[in-house]
């Protein structure tokens, strides 16, 4: 009985990691087998959310949608005004109440790519990783002359879209080396086949600040979130003060 017990525990403890381990597998690897690169964003920050919204709708807009998201809102939470917002993020007929379309047709995407680009609202929460999965994305193209549009991405082999920051990042290319046993090779390094408009430091900013914004489109409300909590934990600690006040009070005269 015992043992049956411990046999079913020792199984249950490696159902666990094994699924756990299935699921920080995607978060944990990228790059052709690399971690990650952090992002480092910060919600907090509005000045790089405000530079990520101008960098998304000029380079992102054209053909992905943030069909969860209102112009209005974006400007209410990035302190923008409509007349801001309406003239340098919106190259759409839409109106400023309204959702953020694609200034794309999406038939030119369906013949251009294959098939309509994604919405990207909740591409900070689908993908493992969430903004430190767009920030190293958005800096492993590479030039692949293999595929139908010249392009690849190390984060997601065979990605159909071309790198739409080209002219800031430059034009790279990938080092493979030869895999283990005959395996597939694997990636080990990029090199600089033509300089961008941005220095390296300059581009690691835009990926960021692309990230952080679209961090912020996932979930909006961890905005007033965050501001909130600062309230909360200020009123908890004046109730903490008022209660040992009370305490005192009432104890005082027990010996």
């Amino acid at each position: 009985m015992t043992e049956t017990i411990m046999q079913q525990t020792r199984r249950s403890i490696v159902g666990f990691v094994l699924g756990l381990a299935a699921v920080l597998a995607p978060a944990a690897m990228a790059a052709g087998g690399g971690a990650l690169q952090a992002s480092n964003t910060s919600l907090s920050d509005q000045g790089s959310l405000q530079n990520g919204a101008k960098l998304f709708f000029n380079y992102c807009s054209g053909c992905h949608s943030l069909k969860l998201m209102r112009y209005s809102r974006i400007a209410e939470d990035l302190g923008l005004t409509e007349e801001q917002v309406m003239q340098n993020l919106n190259f759409s007929t839409a109106k400023f109440g309204e959702q953020v379309p694609p200034s794309m047709n999406p038939k030119d995407g369906d013949a251009w790519f294959g098939k309509a680009a994604p919405d990207l609202s909740l591409v900070a929460r689908a993908k493992a990783g969430g903004p430190d999965w767009i920030y190293t994305y958005l800096k492993s193209f590479y030039l692949d002359p293999s595929r139908p549009l010249g392009w690849n991405n190390t984060t997601f082999p065979n990605a159909s879209m071309p790198n739409p920051l080209w002219e800031l990042q430059g034009i790279q290319t990938a080092v493979f080396k030869p895999g283990v046993d005959g395996g597939d090779p694997a990636f080990e390094r990029f090199e600089l086949h033509q300089p961008g408009t941005l220095s390296p430091a300059e581009f690691d900013t835009v990926a960021r600040d692309i990230s952080n914004f679209l961090r912020y489109a996932a979930e909006p409300a961890a905005l007033q979130r965050h501001a909130i909590g600062v309230w909360v934990i200020l009123f908890l600690a004046f109730f903490t003060f008022l209660a040992w006040l009370l305490k005192q009070e009432y104890w005082k005269d027990v010996h």
